[in-house]
Formats: structure tokens, sequence, C-alpha cells
């Protein structure tokens, strides 16, 4: 899980220039949406439903051989052999479910074909088979693309002020602490987020994913939420037909697993995506749609940057234009990065060096000393 994969060969001198933990600039950008719209070229716009799906099939067909080989041969294999099977069988199959549930989010988007239905049909397929509620995760994904670094709307990812920290950050403030806190987030973190709205935008009330009524949902939305809940219940209802003949074993190993590293993975994305030293957050004497869209970085997965479908390292693109599809992501990245200069933010640090860096150094937001009325706030970790 290294760097240099794509980035490597993609990066120009101006991102080159800088350490990657150099602050990029927080004042209004000299250019607009539109300018960045125009440096595009238009092709990168269109989405092709038959490329798309050709995306979908090669992974449905890489999953399919991986169940295979784990269901016919891998009980052939003397112990402890056979452990070693079983955890690559785990690390690929949850890598490649974790681009299938990409594909997923970029229906929610709009970004698989030019018709809203066959996006809807699709993502909703494929998330509630890999136990994500895909109208609920669209819905609130979306006002998280419409908010992105405002400290008052975001919804997502939301940065503590150091006054509001909890007492027992100070006890977690150490290698061991982190361990613990990075093993719980990325294990439990992604279905927490979904039952409570952990790590999410603080509400008057009790916050769900699963309830039609909770107040993160318009009334016009509502329906969807209760069809988002239908498939999670007809996913729950398949696995357990599934474990009353296979076995609750067999299906925590074929399933739960590579689920569970899914999880991880998507946390893990999304976080690293957010957390940074270099990035901004604002308040809303100071937010914009550009500016929140800017703060966010691209990072690289190496060979993984693929099997996501570039979500990894073309996420900066994907804050300003959702609807472009994965595979036209990198060269409109490409054609945008000379515009967007010093605003651009790539960083290719090693994945797990990074995580463990930027959970150490990004702890809660302050604003800088000598900035009274400026409403930019700034990772900071002196507790």
């Amino acid at each position: 899980m290294r760097g240099g994969g794509n980035m490597s060969s993609r990066t120009t001198k101006d991102s080159k220039k800088k350490n990657p933990l150099e602050r990029v600039p927080s004042s209004k950008p000299p250019f607009t949406v539109g300018d960045l719209k125009k440096a595009i070229p238009p092709h990168c716009f269109q989405r092709s439903l038959i490329r798309s799906f050709s995306y979908l099939i090669q992974d449905l067909i890489l999953v399919s051989v991986f169940y295979y080989i784990a269901t016919t041969y891998f009980h052939l294999i003397p112990s402890p052999y056979n452990y070693l099977a079983w955890s690559a069988y785990w690390i690929v199959q949850g890598c490649v479910c974790t681009g299938i549930w990409v594909i997923g989010h970029e229906c929610g988007h709009h970004g698989f074909s030019d018709y809203q239905w066959v996006d809807d049909i699709v993502g909703y397929i494929l998330h509630s088979a890999l136990s994500t509620p895909y109208f609920a995760s669209k819905h609130s994904h979306r006002r998280h693309h419409a908010n992105t670094g405002s400290l008052e709307n975001d919804e997502v990812y939301l940065p503590s002020f150091k006054s509001k920290l909890r007492w027992y950050y100070k006890y977690l403030n150490n290698p061991l602490g982190r361990v613990l806190v990075l093993a719980f987030t990325l294990t439990f973190g992604w279905p927490l987020y979904l039952m409570f709205n952990i790590s999410g935008k603080k509400y008057d009330r009790f916050a769900c994913h699963y309830d039609p009524y909770s107040p993160i949902y318009t009334d016009r939305e509502r329906l969807q939420i209760y069809i988002s809940d239908a498939g999670i219940l007809a996913t729950i209802y398949v696995l357990y037909r599934i474990a009353l003949t296979q076995g609750v074993t067999w299906l925590v190993c074929i399933y739960g697993v590579p689920i569970v590293i899914m999880n991880g993975f998507i946390v893990l994305i999304t976080l690293l995506h957010h957390t940074h030293a270099s990035l901004p957050h604002y308040d809303s004497s100071e937010w914009d749609y550009l500016r929140g869209a800017l703060a966010t970085v691209d990072r690289d997965y190496g060979v993984l940057n693929k099997v996501f479908h570039n979500v990894t390292d073309t996420h900066v693109l994907h804050h300003i234009f959702s609807y472009i599809s994965h595979y036209h992501a990198m060269e409109a990245t490409n054609a945008i990065k000379p515009l967007l200069g010093e605003y651009y933010q790539v960083d290719d640090t090693p994945i797990l060096k990074a995580m463990w860096r930027d959970t150490k150094d990004c702890i809660y937001v302050e604003k800088d000393r000598g900035s009274l009325g400026k409403g930019v706030y700034w990772y900071k970790n002196k507790l």
C-alpha cells in the first residue's frame, strides 16, 4: 500500500514544488468553477453506459473467480497454509468489493450513465448487496459535497474545536491510543456512521441513515429511505437463508470478512481525503462552495488506485465535478491542475505512514494566532 502508482507518473512540476504538508491557499481562488469546466475536454463529461458496465462486469467476474477458488480449493489446502489462503482471499475480495462499492457511489452522483433511473437501479442493487443503504447514503453524501469544508454544515468528518474535545482524548494521544482508535475506526466506523451518525453533522435530535424521519432527510426523500431499508432487509434475509444452509462460519468467511475490509477501506479513503494538516476549514463568514471543494487532497494507493477506480487519486476533481465518470477523472484532473496551481493538493506519502501521521497531527481545528475575525481554521495537535 505504498505510494508510487499512477500518481507519481502524472505528477507535474507544480505539484512537486512543495512539501505536502505546506498549507494550501485559503483565500478566494482567482478562477471559477466555470473556468475549470472550460479547461476540461468536453468528452470527459460524457458518460458511456457500455463502458461503465464493462468496469462493473470486470469487477463482478473477479469476485466470482475469487469465490470459486475459495469454495472449490481452500478445503484441500493443509493447515496452517489454509489460513494464509483465507487471509489472501479476504484482502483481495475486500479490495474488489470496495471497487464495486465505488461504482455504486458513482451511480449516486449520476456518473454511471445518462439515465438517472439506470444509475439508481444499478447503485441500489450494488450497495444493497454490500450492506449499504443506497438512497440514504446518496442523499447524505450529496449534502457533504454541497458543504465540504464548512464547520457548520458539512455532513461528515467535521473536525472538533479544542474546547469541545472529549476528556479521554489526552489519554489516547499516544502510539497505543492511536492504534486502538484506528483499529476501532476502521472496523466499526462505517456501520456506526450509518446507524448513529458517528462523525457526522450534529443535529438537534437523533440521526440515523435507516430512519426515514431522520433530520438528515427532507420530506421528499423519505420514500427513498424506505426503499433503501427494504434493500438492506432483503440482503439480510438472503444472508440468513445462506447461513441456514451453509453455516454461519462459511458465511462469515465468504461474505462477512470481505465486507468488514471493504468498510475499512471506505472509512480510510474518505478519512484521508478530508484529514490533512495542509487543508483549511471555514466558518460561515469565509466558506464558499469552491473553496470548500478544494479543501481535500488526492492520495496515492499504488495499484489500488485502479482497483478503486481512481476515487483515491482524483478526489479534488470529484468534489468539483462529482458527475464525471471515473474513467475520465484522471484526464480531467490533469487538465485542471495547471489552473488550480497552489490550490491543488496532492500527497503521495505511503498510505500507512500517512494514516499514522495525519491521525497524530490532525486532532482539532482552531484559528491561527493573530487571525481574529477571519473564519479560517487549521488542524492542530497540541493538547
